[in-house]
């Protein structure tokens, strides 16, 4: 089976020392989020205060009519236990104001919409607090794709996105964020009683373990089937990876140039003169 224990304490300290690593030598001080209620943004929040200091993490609610008043509560708790600054911006007229103009009542794209206007909104925000927008996706949500491109997956680094979801849940209890964000069930929030479960079709514990072992330990489909795992499960998140490799890489360019952006242009995120 696959074991994703970790070293919390270490992860912890390693987590802590990229956040200020990466923002500072891109030239800010500050760090500004999307705070849902759900424990990814919840732990990415109490990472950030750690190294940058309270007064330089600013947490954004921003609500749709349709959010739960318990994911309101719960980003409120956290931004009341780490005494942070914090907006509430409501995104109900903006996003009702097109799906009426295109008549849009798709579940699926609404979501990624209001995803969208979302990170619209933070990017905006952050040239005002002057910050780095940081990402709250995992390890799990990008292998699966399991996010909206250029929605909350736009950021401007990482810090989780190298933990796979039970992992997150690990180092939260360590970190110290509410036992009630931890315990609680996984989701967009996207509609009444939508979770991320119930949409990939498998528990975490389960999604994670075929990730860990495919991708990590790069096992064959047919080993990890021979350790007992459902077939209809582990085709479903193979299929997954590739269906959604396009979220994970840079857009492709068309080359014809001595040195191209993406392909031969290459250079650290933080590359200077």
């Amino acid at each position: 089976m696959s074991d994703l224990t970790l070293n919390y304490e270490i992860v912890q300290k390693f987590i802590v020392e990229f956040i200020k690593e990466e923002v500072v030598s891109n030239g800010f001080n500050k760090g500004i989020l999307g705070l849902s209620g759900g424990v990814d943004s919840a732990l990415v929040a109490y990472l950030s205060v750690k190294a940058l200091g309270r007064e330089n993490v600013k947490a954004l609610l921003l609500p749709y009519k349709m959010t739960s008043p318990e994911s309101l509560t719960d980003a409120m708790h956290v931004v009341k236990d780490l005494e942070i600054p914090f907006e509430k911006i409501d995104i109900t007229k903006i996003a009702d104001s097109y799906f009426s103009e295109v008549k849009l009542n798709n579940k699926l794209r609404m979501g990624n919409f209001l995803a969208r206007v979302r990170m619209s909104i933070i990017f905006d925000k952050a040239a005002e607090f002057n910050a780095m927008v940081l990402g709250t996706s995992n390890k799990s949500e990008f292998l699966l794709g399991y996010g909206t491109w250029y929605g909350d997956m736009a950021a401007g680094i990482y810090p989780i996105g190298d933990l796979y979801k039970t992992q997150v849940w690990e180092l939260a209890k360590f970190v110290g964020v509410p036992d009630k964000i931890i315990q609680k069930k996984p989701t967009a929030d996207l509609w009444p009683g939508q979770t991320d479960e119930s949409e990939l079709g498998a528990s975490y514990k389960n999604l994670d373990a075929v990730l860990h072992l495919y991708v990590d330990k790069r096992r064959t489909k047919e080993e990890i089937l021979k350790m007992g795992f459902n077939e209809s499960l582990v085709n479903n998140i193979i299929n997954r990876i590739y269906k959604t490799q396009f979220k994970r890489t840079f857009p492709p360019v068309a080359k014809f140039s001595s040195r191209t952006v993406g392909i031969d242009f290459l250079y650290p995120h933080d590359f200077k003169r």
